[in-house]
């Protein structure tokens, strides 16, 4: 009995490095007188020997149940598993998926690490067609994770203007499409007081650009340079480059615009402080933005005033060429006439005021009425000129304008306005240590109340306080009478036995007192430590205000009487206008102070929109519907609003316009609801007592109950929304599908979201899902069976089929057998696979074959061994790793011989231990190489402390088949 020998190819990769992939052939020889003890006399060597290397390969690592994606086992029976190294089984892929070989069907290998190849299925993208662009000439195929460049026409490119395209697992990446790539010219920008600013003629699309102004020019939104984009449809805009004036530097002057820059012909207003005008004498004015910048300077210089033409009989002091605002000029009559008019006036911003006066007279009659008011003076029958007469308003009105007219020249001045004050007062204030008298509120303007204090405190102050425009004037104090202050006496005093002033008065006390050179008495009283008047008797000067100006657009104020210190007018504005700053003057020092101005009032538009509420109108039609139109409502117009049904009023429902802006708007809102509606097979998941507009609530379905649609309400302002029904979800009349069953026994009815699976008809494979689900009463999905059976298998010339079919399931087989002596070439079964049958046998005469391909040394084929190999035939050589193939790596069968085969250089191993012997080292200290091929060269160097022993030249080594001579050092 002969041994039985074989080579053994084995996949190894060292330490787990895939890129070092190692394939070791190891020839094997088993004798079977060892292996097995009994064998049958007929039994051939080649089944004995087949069966001996069955045991031996067994024994490697199994591989277990493959998973392909993409694709699928023939005969994939679990029983089959695990399988043995080396063992193959047919697969096939899903369409558009193919195996690396590209063929219809491969096969899958166990090896000691895993399957192989690692993916069974690639996806197959075919090239033979390129929207606009150059199509190839032939169908061309590749494979997942190849590129293919491609050409688009002129003007055209793939997307995101890529060049190439990728096969992937889902096909061409990007699709083979050639789409129209926009760009941007130059040539269609024209910028005028303008330039781009980068040397790039065409732009591709959502490119950016900046552009620049010329000096003295900006952009639309007041910049110096912007950008503009390449869109699909052009440039995103046309740039503009527009004439522009800084913000000037205002003198004296307040601007009516924000703005920070100008375009050219924009008028810019402006208006002088009070006291200033500009060079036209007016206290407002405008410039223009022009081409070599602003029409003019926006100065205001101090106003000043000239003297006015005068009647000739008047005198006017001091006299100089102009008058600064608040100068005063006095007025005197000459040859014995009397003066008509005010003694003096004042410089203000708007001018002189009051009226000059002349030098005539004439009497007056009675004083008009003041209505809501009255005359203080006793009713005369005529009255003298410059005679003045002072009026107060009734109770609950307040005076507006000079509370004194005057008879000037037989009329009399203008008199003051009496009105409504709508303010009241609030609490009266506490008084420490004292009382009130009894009074009953509201306090109106002008009502007043006592004061009083308890016993033993003494008043200091009026005992009385005034409800002023809703304000209470200052209040007395109580202060305990023996704490109250002494008075020290003055020299001014009349002596009384010692000198007064070393003596010390009592509150209350009463002293007189004469000046010298003067004949009447004057009189002082102490008051809690201090004279009243003021014991002096230096004269004061009294300056008295000229008549108070006549604010423009004021009510008219002429009368020319003059006013003392501390003295205040209120002023009142003409319709439509509104006081602004404080609303009375006031004569210091005299002058008058704090002159308001009289503004025009500033209506509003449209009033503010209020969600869930609207505008009170009159009843009349045209009016209701001037408020839905733009119209323009007059300063301090009342608006009040309404809330829908189901929604009330947060606060005041007024507003106000007050000088072009209404006051803030209320609010409208929504109503609580109480519990929400009850709904047949549906409970609430949340049950409240109350709950807040806009809240909402989920209803819970019972088993087998759903909505059709929202399972939620809210609250709309007192009112739920309308809840869905809760109707059955349950699903019945289970649909039918083509070629395809149901895998259990039909039911009644099924559960929404319940599944139920089918299985196809004999010769039919599923395509996807095998169940459908029951979703709200209605059934998702839909089984598809694809007939995957094959006709009769192929043909093939010298052979016969055995058990021969007219239809296969798909993975059932076909054996052929061939006749007379013809021999079998390939696999003698074929496969139905998804439809398709695998590539039959051939049946050829057998002469001129080749037995299985000699083993090199180090070397192994890539491909699996066979017994007979037709003349023709290729077979391909590889080395191990570190060894050099030499020699041609295919060889080929002709005549039943094998062409000259390759050989496998050995590669050289430098040893560490021969150096360590010899002294050396390798010269280069990053060169760590300890595999070098045949004809490498490696160089060495002596180690630390030895010298060379051997020539030069020994020192450059060569590795010559697997062998190097090393030089030494000593």
């Amino acid at each position: 009995m002969k041994n039985c020998c074989g080579f053994l190819y084995i996949s190894h990769i060292p330490n787990k490095q895939k890129s070092k992939r190692m394939i070791i052939v190891k020839k094997i020889c088993l004798i079977p007188t060892l292996t097995r003890k009994k064998k049958k006399a007929d039994e051939p060597q080649d089944t004995i020997c087949k069966t001996l290397f069955l045991l031996f390969l067994f024994q490697g690592k199994p591989c277990s149940y493959p998973v392909i994606k993409h694709g699928r086992l023939y005969y994939s029976y679990r029983g089959y598993f695990p399988a043995r190294v080396h063992q193959q089984f047919v697969y096939s892929c899903d369409h558009h998926f193919v195996p690396p070989s590209q063929r219809s069907w491969d096969h899958l290998t166990c090896t000691a690490e895993g399957w192989s190849p690692e993916e069974p299925c690639l996806r197959q993208c075919i090239f033979n067609y390129l929207e606009n662009g150059h199509t190839p000439h032939r169908e061309e195929k590749y494979l997942q994770g190849e590129t293919v460049r491609v050409r688009c026409y002129e003007g055209y490119s793939l997307q995101n203007d890529q060049n190439t395209m990728t096969c992937t697992e889902s096909g061409w990446s990007p699709p083979p499409r050639c789409i129209r790539v926009k760009t941007c010219s130059k040539s269609n920008i024209r910028i005028e007081n303008g330039f781009l600013s980068e040397s790039t003629f065409t732009y591709p699309l959502n490119k950016q650009t900046e552009y620049k102004c010329k000096p003295g020019y900006v952009t639309a939104d007041g910049k110096t340079s912007g950008l503009i984009t390449c869109l699909k449809n052009g440039w995103s805009a046309q740039p503009v480059c527009i004439k522009s004036c800084d913000r000037p530097v205002f003198e004296k002057a307040r601007v009516k615009s924000d703005g920070t820059w100008f375009r050219l012909n924009d008028r810019l207003d402006y208006e002088c402080v009070d006291g200033y005008e500009n060079r036209d004498g007016r206290t407002t004015g405008s410039i223009v933005c022009g081409q070599d910048g602003w029409s003019d300077k926006a100065a205001c210089y101090e106003r000043e005033c000239s003297i006015p033409e005068m009647d000739p009989y008047l005198n006017a002091y001091p006299r100089k060429e102009t008058y600064k605002v608040g100068d005063v000029l006095k007025f005197s009559c000459s040859q014995g006439r009397i003066m008509v008019g005010a003694d003096s006036v004042q410089c203000y911003h708007f001018g002189w005021s009051p009226k000059l006066p002349t030098c005539k007279v004439k009497s007056c009659a009675l004083p008009p009425e003041l209505p809501n008011g009255k005359r203080k003076e006793i009713h005369k029958e005529e009255y003298a000129h410059n005679e003045v007469v002072e009026y107060a308003c009734n109770p609950k009105f307040l005076m507006k304008g000079s509370h004194k007219i005057q008879c000037v020249d037989g009329e009399w001045t203008a008199l003051p306005v009496c009105i409504e004050e709508e303010r009241t007062c609030g609490n009266i204030p506490d008084l420490d240590h004292g009382d009130v008298k009894p009074s009953v509120p509201p306090y109106h303007h002008g009502d007043s109340v006592e004061f009083s204090c308890r016993e033993a405190f003494t008043m200091i102050g009026p005992r009385f306080i005034t409800c002023i425009s809703g304000e209470w004037t200052q209040p007395p104090q109580c202060i305990a009478t023996d704490q109250l202050r002494k008075c020290k006496g003055s020299i001014l005093f009349p002596p009384e036995g010692r000198p007064a002033h070393k003596i010390e008065y009592d509150h209350n006390t009463n002293r007189s007192y004469q000046c010298r050179g003067k004949s009447e008495r004057k009189h002082s009283i102490c008051i809690n430590g201090e004279w009243d008047p003021k014991v002096d008797c230096k004269e004061a000067k009294i300056q008295l205000c000229p008549p108070p100006p006549q604010v423009p657009n004021a009510c008219d104020m002429t009368t020319t009487v003059n006013y003392q210190d501390g003295e205040k007018i209120s002023i009142l504005c003409k319709e439509n206008y509104l006081i602004q700053d404080a609303e009375e003057i006031v004569c210091k020092g005299g002058r008058w102070q704090s002159i308001p101005r009289c503004i025009e009032k500033i209506g509003c538009s449209q009033p503010p929109q209020l969600d869930h509420g609207t505008i009170n109108s009159s009843s009349s039609a045209e009016e209701r519907r001037e408020i839905h139109e733009q119209r323009l409502y007059a300063h301090g117009t009342k608006l009040s609003y309404t809330c829908e049904e189901g929604f009330e009023i947060s606060e005041n429902n007024v507003i106000i316009c007050h000088m072009g802006k209404w006051s803030s708007p209320p609010q409208c809102v929504g109503l609580p609801c109480g519990l929400p509606p009850y709904i047949q097979n549906g409970v609430i998941s949340h049950k409240k007592d109350s709950y807040q507009y806009g809240e909402e609530v989920t209803y819970d379905c019972d088993e087998g109950f759903g909505t059709d649609g929202p399972a939620s309400i809210r609250c709309l302002g007192g009112e739920w929304s309308r809840p869905q029904d809760c109707i059955s979800t349950n699903c019945v009349n289970l649909p039918t599908f083509e070629d395809a069953v149901l895998t259990d026994r039909e039911k009644d009815f099924y559960r929404s979201g319940e599944k139920v699976a089918f299985k196809c008809l004999s010769y039919y494979q599923l395509d996807g899902s095998n169940t459908i689900q029951c979703i709200k009463s209605k059934w998702i999905g839909r089984p598809a069976c694809r007939d995957v059976s094959c006709g009769n298998p192929p043909q093939v010339e010298n052979a016969i089929i055995h058990n021969q079919k007219s239809r296969y399931q798909s993975d059932e087989r076909a054996r052929y057998e061939c006749i007379g002596n013809y021999d079998l070439f390939g696999e003698m079964e074929v496969v139905c696979l998804n439809g398709t049958w695998t590539e039959p046998p051939q049946c050829k005469d057998s002469q001129g074959k080749c037995g299985p391909p000699p083993p090199i040394d180090n070397g192994y084929i890539t491909s699996l061994l066979k017994s007979v190999y037709p003349t023709g035939s290729i077979v391909e050589y590889r080395c191990q790793a570190y060894y050099e193939l030499r020699g041609n790596r295919n060889v080929v069968c002709r005549n039943g011989e094998w062409s000259q085969l390759p050989k496998c250089l050995e590669a050289c191993t430098v040893s560490e231990e021969t150096m360590r012997k010899h002294h050396i080292q390798l010269r280069w200290k990053h060169d760590k190489k300890i595999y070098s091929k045949t004809e490498d060269t490696i160089e060495f160097m002596c180690r630390y402390g030895y010298r060379e022993l051997t020539p030069k030249h020994t020192f450059r080594a060569t590795c010559r088949e697997g062998k190097v001579v090393y030089p030494r050092c000593g």
